[in-house]
């Protein structure tokens, strides 16, 4: 069972949820008839597959930098529980399996797309971390792609709809991950990890950097109803919840301090599963 729990943890669970949640919407809003159940099994399946694998690869090639640092020190692979070859090879099967049940389970666009996701998160980010400062931003691209997959799953094709949903799940990342960088600025310095909090430690260019990023969000957010995608109260609500989303980011702008970085953190957190509620829900019927 421990082994198990292992394997499962290399996976990052807590994260992959909030990529089939950006699937499922992508898949609702690509819907031109009536559900397909299987289609949409297939594509959770698949993503869930090639986002563990992405998530294993991942910690495989970061294990000395994960060993370095308080909060991942207790990991598989630093810990020692997992080696470092049983590691990359359940990673790649993971991959290879996800690629292949998206494929054969939607069609071969979304198995591009997942692939794109898995090659640009290991092959760009992951080893720019090591480099840059704006690491973070190349890493949003693969982490907005869940929705162009889901959307591609059902639609076969990818349209200006589709890069919407992308857009504000990519600028959504800025906040999200710039408030745990600052949270784990220290960690991240110890790794030799180049986050933008540990280059320029006052604090200032990330508070920057989230309030452009959160004040852009807000209008990005109001594109779907403006495309009809959703309804006027999906319109009033995307602005109230940027706004509130904007005004933590301000406090961490006034007061840059832990405390105000971790009200970004849940305010990003809570966010995103509210503004896809609304979306859903003010949907205009197929």
């Amino acid at each position: 069972m421990r082994t198990m729990r292992d394997y499962l943890e290399l996976t990052k669970p807590r994260v992959t949820w909030l990529i089939l949640m950006s699937t499922g919407v992508g898949y609702f809003f690509g819907l031109r008839g009536g559900w397909d159940v299987l289609v949409l099994l297939h594509t959770v399946l698949g993503t869930a597959l090639i986002a563990s694998g992405t998530f294993t690869l991942n910690q495989w090639y970061e294990r000395e930098a994960d060993s370095k640092m308080r909060r991942t020190q207790a990991r598989p692979l630093p810990a020692g529980r997992i080696t470092p070859r049983k590691a990359f090879a359940f990673g790649v099967i993971l991959s290879i399996a996800g690629s292949l049940e998206l494929w054969l389970g939607a069609n071969w666009l979304t198995s591009v797309l997942g692939l794109f996701t898995l090659l640009s998160y290991i092959g760009a980010y992951t080893p720019l971390k090591q480099r840059s400062r704006h690491s973070t931003t190349i890493g949003a691209i693969p982490g907005a792609m869940p929705p162009l997959i889901g959307y591609a799953a059902s639609a076969g094709t990818l349209t200006l709809e589709a890069w919407i949903l992308f857009a504000i799940l990519f600028f959504w990342q800025f906040p999200h991950f710039y408030s745990i960088a600052w949270l784990y600025r220290e960690d991240y310095a110890r790794a030799g990890i180049q986050m933008l909090p540990v280059v320029e430690p006052d604090g200032q260019s990330t508070a920057r950097q989230i309030l452009i990023t959160s004040v852009l969000l807000i209008p990005i957010s109001m594109l779907p109803s403006l495309l009809s995608m959703a309804g006027k109260l999906y319109l009033a609500g995307a602005f109230a919840l940027g706004v509130v989303f904007f005004y933590s980011g301000l406090r961490v702008a006034l007061e840059r301090t832990r405390v105000r970085a971790r009200g970004v953190l849940i305010a990003s957190v809570l966010y995103l599963p509210a503004l896809y509620s609304l979306m859903l829900l003010d949907r205009p019927s197929l």
